[in-house]
Order: structure tokens, then C-alpha cells, then sequence
């Protein structure tokens, strides 16, 4: 079997997120196939305060990171943010497929439950999951947004500390059970840092309801789109949301400075 290459992005950089990067590189290593290399890349500055503008800044450098890893030849592009943040347009823009783990995880979590519930770790993204739910037309089955009190450099101290840990999975279970209660039967982690400290839970549960880890998630269909686009040689539609742009458009783009 030709051997799959994955770049899997994520939006703490390695020099403020070494615990973190170093428990998820050995995750990724153990869910892949044989054959399957996935190498995690950052973003500086990292996503260090939950708020749309710096999913906007973070979203530029993931769509020119998804053209150089088509051009490095990967053969997929995850983004390992579960606001996603920069998905459609990195779509519009490549050929490989792109995966994201906010959408894989909603979509996955509805083949497990009817309604889904998603505890994410600030409410200030409570609004930009709504409009995740809407643009992924899952109203209906993603039911309700609940959230801890954490900026993400915050909650990645619990990689470090065992009580912090602990805290953040009673801070967690403490905003899920009213979900449940709500008639949510499968709930999502909003982050992969949150669901990166709750791997290690064989068969997580709050209230019955099944807890769902999306990183394995997004990677095992990461690997299942590059198989399938082997074997069909199908890709995104290019009718509507992900036209492609003209080459000069896209050179463009990729040359353009961040700022002043």
C-alpha cells in the first residue's frame, strides 16, 4: 500500500505547547495505519485568547499551510482546531483533501446519538460554534453549546498538573449533564486540548452519554478521504462553496503580507 503523508495543523506552536504536542504526536502514532505519517505543524503567535479575530489571523496562515502542503506532497491537510477556522477556503484552494475537527467530530457524533451537546472551554465561542452548526446545517442534531471558563494557554497548563487535570474534567462533566438532562445523548469536547487530556479515558461517559475523542476521529478519515480519492479519484464539488480560484489568484494570496 503507497504510503499516506498527513500534515496535521495545529494552532499552538510547539514552544508554548511541548507537553501538549508531545502527548498528541504519540496519540497520532498509535490510532494511524501502518504507512501513515502524520507531522504536526503550529501556527506563531499561537491561538492564545478565544476570539474570532485571532481564528481570522490563525485562518490566513492555515489556508497558505494547506497550499505548501499540497505542494510538499502530503495527501491530506487536518486542521486539528475544533473551530476550523479557515476550512471552506482551504478546500477552495487544494486538491488533497481537508479535514477539519470540528465538522468530522459533529458529523462522526451524529452516526452515535441523535443530538449532540459540545462543551467548549470559553464562552466566547459560544457564537462562533452556533455559526459552525448553521454552516454545517446540524441544528437539528447538534442541540446545544455549553462552556467552561479557560483561555487555550490556560487549559494546556493541565497538561502538567494531575489536580488541574482533574478540575477541568469536573468543570467539564458539570456543563455536560445539563446538556444531557436536555436530551443530548453524545457529547463533543470543544477543543482538541480538551479531548487530547480525555483520551486516556477508555469509554468516557457523563450520564450515560458517550464522550467522543475527535482527533482519532478526523485522522482515521483523513486517511479513509485519501484512500477513497485513490480509488475514485473524486474530489470536493467545485460547483458553489469550494470553486477554485485562477493559479495568479492563488500566488496571489500566498505573497500577500500578513500586516504593516
Amino acid at each position: 500500500m503507497k504510503p499516506i503523508r498527513i500534515w496535521y495543523q495545529s494552532y499552538v506552536d510547539y514552544e508554548n505547547g511541548k507537553i501538549y504536542w508531545d502527548r498528541l504526536r504519540n496519540h497520532l502514532d498509535s490510532v494511524v495505519d501502518p504507512g501513515t505519517t502524520v507531522d504536526i505543524k503550529g501556527i506563531t503567535p499561537y491561538d492564545s485568547y478565544a476570539h474570532p479575530i485571532v481564528e481570522f489571523r490563525c485562518a490566513r496562515e492555515v489556508i497558505c499551510n494547506a497550499v505548501r502542503a499540497e505542494r510538499e506532497g502530503y495527501d491530506a491537510f487536518v486542521i486539528g482546531h475544533f473551530q476550523d477556522a479557515g476550512l471552506y477556503e482551504a478546500r477552495s484552494v487544494v486538491d488533497i483533501p481537508v479535514l477539519a475537527l470540528g465538522e468530522t467530530s459533529m458529523l462522526h457524533a451524529c452516526q452515535l446519538g441523535q443530538r449532540s451537546g459540545i462543551i467548549t472551554i470559553n464562552t466566547r465561542y459560544i457564537p462562533w460554534f452556533h455559526h459552525q452548526i448553521t454552516k454545517y446545517a446540524l441544528e437539528r442534531r447538534v442541540t446545544g453549546v455549553h462552556a467552561m471558563t479557560f483561555e487555550p494557554g490556560q487549559i494546556l497548563k493541565a497538561y502538567e498538573s494531575e489536580a488541574l487535570a482533574e478540575e477541568v474534567l469536573e468543570l467539564f462533566a458539570e456543563q455536560a449533564r445539563p446538556l444531557v438532562a436536555a436530551g443530548c445523548d453524545v457529547l463533543v469536547p470543544g477543543g482538541g486540548i480538551p479531548m487530547l487530556l480525555f483520551s486516556a479515558i477508555q469509554g468516557h461517559v457523563v450520564d450515560h452519554a458517550p464522550v467522543i475523542n475527535g482527533i482519532p476521529i478526523v485522522v482515521k478519515m483523513a486517511e479513509l478521504a485519501v484512500k477513497l480519492k485513490r480509488l475514485t479519484g473524486l474530489g470536493v464539488s467545485r460547483v458553489s462553496d469550494f470553486v477554485k480560484p485562477p493559479p495568479e489568484i492563488i500566488e496571489e494570496f500566498m505573497a500577500h503580507p500578513k500586516g504593516l
